[in-house]
């Protein structure tokens, strides 16, 4: 079809060129705001608009009174048309009409402006705007008085970008967005949105094919699974009340405080009647008063956003901007992490920058090329996870990473980020076999690319938010994981210490009288102990995929297992390195976790599981009580050996001391068998008090121990000049305090 160019009364072309109408009414034509819009000309404005099931299309002003009716030109539902007096800065809408004569108003979106401004141009295409979720995603807004909602995304690759949904009937010709060239940004300003809106992204990419719908990697709340659209509900409103929290936090990056953390899965920690989940706000009730009950200094959530598949427990993420909405809103994710600080308990989060899942409504291919992945599947593909690798080299992708956790510590208060999987993310033959992956510049193994980014992340972290903690999920023996940058180091606050984990439980779940053949596996740890900031971690994972539960890993008939688990713990508490335990085992729980269900809060009907959750109460409320038990934990100068020799009868002995010199002796007995007048060597004289036995009755135990305390006396054992003659109770762990 050819048409006749026409002209306005005042002799203006107001056409487009004919097939510039087509690109736009095929939705291929990616530069709307070249052909749409307001176009100022002498005496008024040049109008077009396409609105597809429009069969014509009239200029109105704000006052609703008709200013030109535009001109059918090309396609269906494109008009154009000259508008006498439409100066460049007016209001207009358009005035829309079925053919049956049925009209409304609608705001022509290609009348706004730019919504980067050039600064934020700029970083994002160096890769340093380190608030990008305060320009990305979708934000309510006002433009020229109007309301409405910004969207912007990052396609750099697109030949087309519409944001489509429920207000523009899923039809990515109608809200075609604004290509900012220098950056990769698409934008677009829809007016008359508002939160709760539902939309994705529509991407051609440069092959001309239409991508499946995307879900924005910069939304903030997302449909509940297994819908997968974003929701318009811009940052977070809350009216925080934890200044004077807050105000105290920073002590946690000091290695001398101390650091207990309860490690939880928001969905299956408690549920309520008839399996159902708890919300944030119910979790801000019974959660909170639990863990400041218990004595934890903090929790530590497995991560939180929004991920499709509920059985990854967070760890392949979707929505990384997004709290999850199985859960409730993000506001409500706030008020409870509120509630937690209001109560003086610390909260860290899972994060997870190193892989995301390959559903196609995420991150993978998100333009139609490679731009969030590493476009080489031997750095970019995860063979044991199925999951995708980020680019690490590209600018763009390590802005977006970076930013994401700067997020959680600015919108959400969070104090602290533990890095999934730093192992994977460090080497580039990570579960890889010769000829699967390829040598750094240097012909290393080393994923040089990554550790830049985790570098980078850490040092951010710390120049925006110094109160705030980061602690490396790293499993191998990578050179100083928590050192700073400036010294080399990868620049985290703490290292998962899984190397001890490993060895203890490995000796914990040999029977007592094979132990004396492992006792090297309780002691190994302190060969490396100040290699690094440890903490030491009974996590998620050793409780999954048929390994059992810490209880159900003891041997032994069920009193030696209670007993034992005790013991472990007493010992744990006691040993240099921060702690971390995962909700269940602080009561004792029989089962493998099953994220499906709650944990079995019945089991304290019984006072064995009620008096395994006493000592844990009793050892936090002791450990911060204590200097010597956390004050000197990455020092060398707190610890000292005292018996390690009794391989035998599986005892171990040593002491914690804080800087003024106090002591704290700790003696585990690792067999059933209780020992009567068994003399440990001390330094010092006068009276060392039993403080906490893991054998008493109040715990389950057989209340085999030490009433009334010791005095040392002057007889010589273990090189030391003094000795006190203790009971050590079976399969226990007693802590005696120095007095003088």
């Amino acid at each position: 079809m050819t048409s006749t160019p026409a002209t306005s009364p005042a002799g203006i072309e107001h056409r487009p060129e004919e097939h510039q109408a087509w690109e736009i009414g095929r939705g291929v034509h990616g530069d709307p705001f070249s052909v749409l819009g307001r176009f100022g000309v002498e005496g008024g404005a040049i109008v077009r608009v396409y609105r597809p099931g429009a069969h014509s299309a009239t200029v109105i002003d704000g006052a609703g009174k008709e200013l030109a009716t535009l001109e059918p030109f090309g396609p269906e539902s494109f008009f154009s048309g000259y508008v006498p007096g439409l100066d460049g800065t007016a209001p207009y809408r358009i005035r829309y009409s079925h053919g049956g004569g049925a009209g409304w108003d609608e705001e022509d979106p290609y009348r706004f402006g730019p919504i980067l401004g050039d600064q934020d141009v700029y970083l994002i295409a160096e890769g340093s705007h380190y608030r990008l979720y305060e320009k990305l995603g979708a934000h309510p807004a006002t433009m020229d008085g109007t309301p409405g909602v910004a969207f912007a995304v990052w396609a750099p690759n697109a030949r087309r970008v519409s944001v489509v949904g429920h207000f523009n009937s899923w039809d990515g010709r109608r809200s075609v967005m604004r290509k900012r060239h220098e950056c990769g940004v698409w934008e677009l300003f829809v007016p008359h949105l508002g939160r709760g809106e539902v939309y994705k992204f529509e991407v051609i990419g440069p092959d001309g094919n239409i991508q499946p719908l995307k879900a924005d990697p910069v939304g903030f709340l997302q449909e509940t699974a297994p819908s997968t659209a974003s929701i318009v509900d811009g940052l977070v409103e809350h009216e925080w009340k934890d200044d004077e929290f807050r105000s105290q936090s920073a002590e946690w990056q000091n290695r001398e405080k101390p650091i207990s953390i309860y490690e939880v899965h928001l969905g299956s920690w408690r549920r309520g009647p008839d399996n159902a989940v708890l919300d944030y706000d119910d979790l801000a009730g019974e959660l909170v008063a639990y863990v400041k009950d218990m004595g934890f200094t903090h929790v530590e959530f497995l991560p939180v956003s929004e991920h499709p598949f509920y059985g990854s427990w967070g760890y392949q993420p979707i929505g990384l901007y997004a709290p999850s909405s199985r859960w409730g809103s993000p506001e409500a994710f706030a008020r409870l992490v509120d509630a937690l600080h209001q109560e003086g308990i610390g909260v860290l989060l899972d994060w997870v920058p190193g892989h995301f899942p390959t559903d196609v409504h995420g991150l993978v291919r998100f333009d139609g090329t490679a731009i969030y992945e590493h476009p080489d599947p031997r750095r970019g593909f995860h063979k044991d996870w199925n999951t995708l690798i980020y680019d690490y080299g590209r600018p763009q992708v390590r802005n977006f990473l970076v930013a994401n956790g700067m997020y959680w510590l600015d919108q959400f208060h969070i104090d602290g980020l533990r890095v999934d999987a730093v192992a994977s993310m460090l080497y580039l033959d990570y579960s890889r076999n010769h000829g699967e992956w390829e040598p750094n510049i240097y012909g290393g193994r080393e994923n040089l690319e990554a550790i830049a980014f985790l570098k980078d992340a850490n040092e951010r972290i710390g120049e925006y938010f110094p109160r705030a903690t980061t602690h490396a999920e790293e499993s191998t023996a990578f050179p100083d994981v928590s050192k700073p940058t400036y010294a080399g180091g990868l620049g985290f606050h703490f290292k998962w210490n899984m190397g001890w984990m490993h060895d203890t439980l490995h000796y914990m779940q040999e029977d007592p009288v094979n132990r004396r053949y492992h006792h090297h596996h309780m002691t190994f740890g302190m060969v490396y102990a100040y290699s690094e900031n440890f903490v030491l971690p009974l996590s998620h994972d050793e409780v999954v995929y048929g390994k059992g539960s810490l209880l159900g890993k003891m041997p032994g008939d069920d009193w030696q297992k209670f007993a034992n688990l005790r013991a472990y713990f007493g010992f744990m508490w006691s040993h240099p390195g921060k702690k971390l335990l995962f909700m269940g085992g602080e009561f004792g729980q029989w089962a493998e976790w099953n994220h499906d269900q709650s944990l079995d809060w019945h089991l304290l009907d019984q006072p064995n599981h009620a008096g395994v959750q006493r000592l844990v109460r009793d050892l936090n409320t002791m450990y911060r009580e204590i200097p010597a038990l956390h004050q000197l934990d990455c020092d060398p100068a707190g610890f000292e050996w005292v018996d390690t020799a009794n391989v035998e009868e599986s005892v171990i002995a040593f002491l914690r001391k804080d800087r003024g010199g106090r002591q704290v002796l700790i003696v585990s007995n690792f067999t059933p068998i209780p020992r009567h007048g068994y003399r440990v060597g001390v330094s010092k004289s006068g009276t060392w008090t039993e403080r906490l036995n893991t054998d008493a009755e109040i715990y389950g135990g057989s209340n085999v121990g030490n009433m009334g305390g010791k005095t040392a006396e002057d007889e010589s054992v273990h090189g030391r000049p003094y000795s006190i003659s203790l009971t050590l109770p079976p399969l226990a762990t007693v802590v005696m305090v120095h007095e003088g």
